[in-house]
């Protein structure tokens, strides 16, 4: 069943990075990724703001076919899915959210 609204959707991004090697794949993914978007604004280096969402998704997604064993929600919900990789971040760094 496809979620409807945003609050469906959580629960189950949430169930499908379980594992705890998925969940430090997306932290590794989400931390370099930004920071290589905001070093390439400060630095005027377009190719590596373009090379930014390249490098956290690969690191995510990684964790998908590699930790976890499951298809990443951003193919079925994209922007859905890049707001919760930043709030499973915050939650995993305030220490809320088990690493």
């Amino acid at each position: 069943m496809k979620p409807a609204t945003y609050a469906e959707f959580w629960p189950i991004y949430l169930n499908a990075h379980r594992a705890r090697g998925n969940r430090v794949m997306h932290a590794v993914g989400t931390l370099s990724g930004t920071g290589l978007l905001l070093a390439g604004l400060w630095f005027r280096r377009w190719d590596w703001c373009l090379g930014a969402p390249i490098l956290g998704y690969a690191f995510a997604w990684g964790g998908h076919f590699g930790v976890e064993g499951n298809r990443p929600a951003t193919f079925g919900h994209p922007l859905w899915s890049f707001h919760s990789d930043f709030r499973m971040l915050g939650l995993m760094l305030t220490g809320k959210l088990k690493i």
